[in-house]
């Protein structure tokens, strides 16, 4: 079964949104029963809830993240995922050096669906409103979701 991890920061508002929401994607295609989404953070302090910014979005898109808690990515969530989508090329540099056996995994969210390395922005201490960030996320997976999902198979096949 491939899994898809998107990863952010702090695992509050941006992954945690772009995974929720690439689920129920996956499940309103149909395609629940052969993939697997998960979230996680960079630098996050685990078990923290998503911003209230986070909880107030999702809502606007009839998604539930009240139960979410952040966690930060391990060894062990990379080996068990396909294809790792980060938010940021300075998450995505983080993470092959750090994790060098896992590089060919590892993509920005906007390098699949739109060809260009272009971070989506943290809203968390940055002037972007998180209304437009959630928009971002969600266009991004909507128009990308075959892609993510073509990638995703084909690393499952490699592994």
């Amino acid at each position: 079964m491939p899994s898809i991890l998107f990863v952010c920061t702090a695992n509050r508002f941006r992954s945690p949104i772009a995974a929720i929401y690439f689920a129920r994607s996956v499940v309103k295609q149909g395609d629940d029963n052969f993939i697997s989404v998960s979230s996680a953070g960079t630098w996050t302090v685990p078990g923290q809830p998503v911003t209230t910014d986070a909880l107030l979005e999702a809502d606007k898109y009839a998604l539930n993240l009240s139960l979410h808690k952040s966690r930060l990515i391990t060894r062990s969530m990379l080996s068990k995922s396909d294809l790792i989508l980060v938010m940021e090329n300075n998450q995505k540099e983080a993470l092959c050096l750090e994790f060098p056996d896992f590089a060919d995994r590892i993509y920005l969210l906007t390098e699949v669906v739109t060809g260009r390395s272009e971070d989506v922005p943290d809203p968390y201490g940055t002037q972007e409103p998180a209304a437009g960030v959630a928009a971002e996320i969600v266009n991004l997976i909507d128009q990308g979701y075959d892609q993510i999902i073509k990638l995703a198979q084909m690393n499952s096949t490699k592994s």
